[in-house]
């Protein structure tokens, strides 16, 4: 029963940044610059930081999603192991128990193990197995008890989760891809953080005014900003919110969802903009460049215009869109503080969710006329967003002479 008894990191709140903390911090390994554990806002900065993305997705069958883009997710967790200079050694079969023998091998060794695992076959999360969907996510896992068949994570939670060894099975065999995959990493070379900050925020400027990586470069960054506004104030393009998201059950599909990918991923909501304001406050230490803490205070502003945006989505004077962003937050919130404990009163939380889109599905509660001004309310807000990054991202190319 290889389980490290001692592990007690549940400080990580997103998958890539959040998991490779927990791990970095266990081992004991400290940044150079404060003589504290790397923080999940540092490995994020060097990652490639934040960005903007928008897209939709309407398949057969399936409720429509806009969905945000709110960091980079171009191979976040490779980038920061080649920047922090940290050598991963990927395990990976096609082989269930070869998996398991994989797994139990590191914790035997006294390590972590990071795994990829489906996050809608992990119960934890009440998503509910679907044979349509899936995302392969790293999750740090610290036990693993054959005997008993349970399992030990940290994943996101500030407290210990537990599944079943079959639940695992299938999370981690869920996608041929990914399949029983788990990465095992030493310690990063200091000598590397100020370059490694640096490229960091290099790659953020570029997120936000350069082409992607892959896909449409009016998808991404500042031109997204632009997509969104358009999109939701001229009716006949061919992809706007008054041909694709119709009042009714089609709009409130693609609200919730924008809503929870600027709210719900990560911590604090802002669309991780409080974090990547940490980031520079740590970076002008790592840089000596006291500058960064100024701009850290325009990503804190925008931040906050995020989270009104987050509210024009689901706004309060319409009661059943407020008690759906309520219980959206809520059940985030308390899964972060409580993790299975909290399994019973999330439950409720989603039935009750059922029952609204059920409802409002059946009674749309505003007309057309409200649905427009909804809407331009919308479009101001990214508006909003827009202007104060454009602003933020003009002052940190000046301070690095990009």
């Amino acid at each position: 029963m290889p389980i490290l008894e001692d592990y007690d990191q549940f400080h990580g709140f997103h998958w890539e940044t959040g998991s490779l903390r927990n791990h970095l911090a266990y081992q004991g390994i400290r940044a150079p610059h404060n003589d504290k554990p790397y923080s999940e806002a540092m490995l994020l900065g060097i990652s490639g930081g934040i960005t903007m993305g928008y897209y939709t997705f309407d398949y057969r069958g399936i409720d429509p999603m806009v969905r945000i883009l709110t960091r980079n997710t171009f191979d976040p967790l490779p980038t920061i192991y080649e920047r922090l200079g940290i050598n991963s050694s990927v395990y990976q079969t096609t082989n269930t128990d070869k998996g398991v023998r994989n797994l139990v091998d590191i914790l035997k060794s006294g390590s972590t193990a990071i795994c990829y695992a489906d996050i809608f076959s992990l119960p934890y999360n009440l998503l509910g197995p679907d044979e349509n969907m899936w995302a392969m996510m790293p999750i740090l896992i610290y036990g693993y008890d054959a005997q008993n068949h349970q399992v030990w994570i940290a994943d996101r939670s500030k407290k210990p989760l537990n599944i079943s060894t079959e639940q695992l099975a299938l999370a981690r065999g869920r996608t041929k891809n990914n399949k029983y995959r788990l990465n095992v990493h030493d310690s990063p070379d200091s000598n590397k953080l100020k370059q490694a900050v640096m490229d960091g925020i290099k790659q953020c400027l570029r997120n936000f005014t350069q082409p992607p990586p892959k896909g449409s470069k009016n998808n991404f960054g500042m031109l997204a900003y632009k997509k969104w506004i358009d999109l939701l104030l001229k009716p006949n393009l061919r992809s706007s919110w008054h041909k694709e998201l119709s009042p009714g059950p089609r709009m409130y599909a693609g609200l919730i969802s924008a809503f929870e990918d600027i709210c719900t991923f990560g911590k604090d909501g802002g669309a991780d903009r409080y974090l990547y304001a940490d980031f520079l406050i740590e970076a002008s230490l790592v840089l000596r460049q006291p500058a960064f803490k100024e701009i850290a205070h325009q990503f804190v502003l925008s931040a906050k215009a995020w989270d009104n945006l987050a509210v024009a989505l689901l706004p309060d004077d319409v009661s059943s869109f407020k008690e759906t962003r309520k219980l959206i937050v809520e059940k985030h919130k308390i899964f972060l503080e409580e993790g299975s404990s909290a399994q019973g009163k999330m439950l409720g939380m989603k039935n009750r969710l059922s029952e609204l889109k059920v409802s409002i599905g059946e009674n749309f509660p505003i007309n057309e006329a409200q649905v427009e001004e909804m809407r331009i309310e919308i479009a101001d807000r990214v508006m909003n967003v827009m202007r104060i990054e454009e602003s933020a991202i003009e002052n940190i190319a000046k301070v690095i002479h990009e």
